[in-house]
């Protein structure tokens, strides 16, 4: 069947017999690559300065607290090198480029955050138990530097955390750890005034349940991307009749919409068009369209008759 390509705003359209597609090229994701360089500094140099004074305090807790914090290090480099590969162009193999890595970097921070859920939860019980004496004077001056630091960083992905998933990845490990820190500092100072050596793990229970109900839906979201399914804010349904609607469309089948990365959708349809010819205004509304209804920078259709509509081996529903 002859084909009709049609790329956005500033490029050629090209139109050949009864078939076409049509591509709207999708636009580059915010870079947040000051911002992850920014954190990664803050909380590595926050892990030193945990490891010294708490060899000078002797307090295994900063001890400890310090390689937890390396775990954040270790989320916000992994969000950082996806959202750099994110931004790699395709290759024959990789048709989509790296884009999906983004993906897999937020389903990889959801998983992290529920193992310090889950470190959490069971150091608390532990105390519970066993209540221990919290520390106070060096350690809470060091553990007000780290809601500073946590806090700062994820002030620094705070306007993408709506938008991308992989950035609110980052955004929830930092928000989830000054909130661990500001519950340690509370802690110490009830403890102080009260003697009750059980609100340390009590609070921290407490934390660990608001963490968990953070991350549950940054873990169902990837989980769902990397599924291939449609974005929440997308309904397939509205879709559908919005193609159903274009001028000369006379049916709609095998419609898909998915995220190729935490930032960018892709759509792909094929329209049965009444007329003969492809349909070069339908192209570029549906490039248009897409974008601004929609927010997918990528679509693709390919325009059908009804004769071939007929004979598509992918017109039933149930065929994928």
């Amino acid at each position: 069947m002859p084909h009709g390509h049609g790329h956005g705003p500033g490029h050629h359209h090209h139109n050949h017999g009864a078939g076409g597609h049509a591509h709207a090229h999708s636009h580059a994701p915010t870079d947040f690559g000051r911002s992850f360089a920014i954190g990664i500094a803050l909380n590595l140099g926050y892990c030193v300065v945990e490891a010294v004074f708490g060899l000078l305090a002797g307090s295994l807790a900063l001890l400890a607290d310090a390689g937890h914090n390396l775990s954040d290090v270790l989320g916000l480099l992994l969000a950082w090198g996806a959202a750099s590969l994110a931004r790699r162009g395709p290759t024959p193999r990789r048709t989509y480029g790296y884009k999906a890595s983004s993906i897999l970097a937020a389903l990889g921070n959801a998983a992290l955050l529920l193992v310090a859920v889950g470190a959490i939860a069971w150091e608390a019980i532990l105390r519970l138990f066993q209540p221990e004496p919290v520390a106070t004077g060096m350690m809470l001056w060091v553990a007000a530097v780290g809601v500073l630091v946590n806090g700062g960083t994820a002030w620094l992905f705070a306007s993408g955390r709506k938008s991308d998933v992989n950035v609110r990845g980052a955004f929830l490990h930092m928000v989830a750890d000054a909130g661990v820190t500001v519950g340690v500092i509370a802690a110490a100072l009830l403890i102080g005034w009260t003697g009750w050596l059980w609100l340390d793990p009590a609070l921290s229970l407490a934390i660990a349940v608001v963490i968990l109900v953070g991350t549950w839906g940054l873990l169902k979201d990837s989980v769902n991307l990397a599924m291939g399914a449609v974005p929440e804010d997308i309904d397939p349904d509205q879709v559908k009749a919005w193609l159903a609607g274009l001028p000369g469309v006379i049916e709609v089948h095998d419609l898909h919409i998915w995220a190729m990365s935490t930032t960018e959708r892709a759509l792909t349809a094929h329209l049965v068009h009444a007329e003969m010819v492809a349909d070069a205004g339908l192209i570029r509304r549906v490039q248009a369209e897409a974008r601004e209804r929609f927010r997918i920078d990528h679509a693709t259709v390919q325009l059908e008759t009804a004769e071939a509509a007929r004979v598509c081996a992918l017109r039933p529903e149930h065929i994928v």
